[in-house]
């Protein structure tokens, strides 16, 4: 389905509705469009504002939805296609590694939301506050991008560049999220803080992925912070520091405030930049304590 309207303003403006994903990456080339997907973005932004922009409807694309494995290469991941919604992630058997980013998906605005909105989406709208980041991050997660000539991949911190900033280029779009398998091990955690239950923008969230050896003792450990910097952040210092750590009610003196030196909060309605700072160091002990199977009432200061 392609075809061409008038704006509000009477601007020619073309909407298309590919059947396939050649089509639709054909399209791309031709020249600039606004890909839409869940549209839960997509029509709050434009606000009352017409729509002045070439509309690539990708909803018709099946073969970008779904979870599935990718075995073919020497490499092999689990594969998260771009419509996949959150609700599909919430309800998906996947391994307790992924249980951050399955708790993660429950956030995501309403149920309404999660419903329809895709973990393309979440990533592409490039939000400090995106709920999936933390999750995805923790996973070495990468995005896979396609145009009509090529396709690339490129780690989920290294596409996403800041505040409503990714990498994507001129012609491409995100087609897939690869998760390695490798990286698909041990179990996770996610912990974020808002202003009330549900439907709200968090003022500061962590994963936390964990693998606990034979011993009990953390053998490998992936934290990553959001809603305290414009692009979610790993902690490697932290993770470094925690390996050969016990797995148990000590990991949260485990967190120091070295660890959260490379956040850079804002002061905005949602909370100060000291409160976040603080805020990020709790919840990211409640993210360890999580990962290791600790319950919090168990978690040392």
């Amino acid at each position: 389905m392609n075809f061409a309207g008038k704006s509000g303003w009477g601007a020619m403006v073309r909407y298309a509705k590919p059947h396939s994903l050649e089509e639709a990456l054909a399209l791309l080339a031709e020249g600039p469009w606004r890909i839409l997907a869940g549209g839960t973005d997509f029509y709050p932004a434009l606000g009352a504002k017409p729509l002045r922009e070439n509309v690539l409807d990708i909803n018709g694309l099946p073969e970008m939805r779904g979870i599935c494995e990718d075995d073919s290469h020497d490499d092999s991941h689990i594969v998260i296609g771009a419509r996949t919604t959150w609700t599909a992630i919430a309800r998906a058997d996947l391994p307790p590694a992924f249980d951050a980013l399955r708790a993660a998906a429950r956030e995501v605005g309403s149920v309404q939301i999660q419903n329809v909105g895709t973990v393309a989406g979440n990533l592409c709208n490039a939000s400090p506050a995106a709920d999936g980041v933390p999750a995805l991050m923790a996973l070495d997660a990468e995005v896979e991008l396609r145009s009509a000539g090529e396709t690339r991949r490129l780690p989920l911190g290294k596409f996403i560049l800041g505040n409503r900033k990714t990498a994507i280029r001129p012609g491409e779009m995100v087609t897939a999220i690869r998760i390695p398998k490798a990286s698909a091990r041990g179990a996770s955690a996610f912990v974020k803080l808002g202003a009330r239950r549900y439907l709200v923008i968090s003022i500061a969230m962590a994963a936390a992925r964990l693998v606990v050896g034979a011993e009990g003792r953390i053998v490998e450990a992936a934290v990553a912070v959001g809603s305290c910097s414009a692009v979610a952040r790993r902690l490697r210092e932290l993770e470094a520091a925690l390996v050969g750590r016990p797995a148990d009610g000590s990991l949260g003196g485990a967190v120091a405030a070295e660890h959260l030196a490379g956040l850079a909060p804002i002061d905005d309605v949602r909370g100060s930049r000291a409160y976040r700072i603080e805020a990020a160091r709790e919840i990211v002990a409640r993210a360890l304590c999580g990962a290791a199977g600790v319950p919090e009432t168990e978690l040392a200061a």
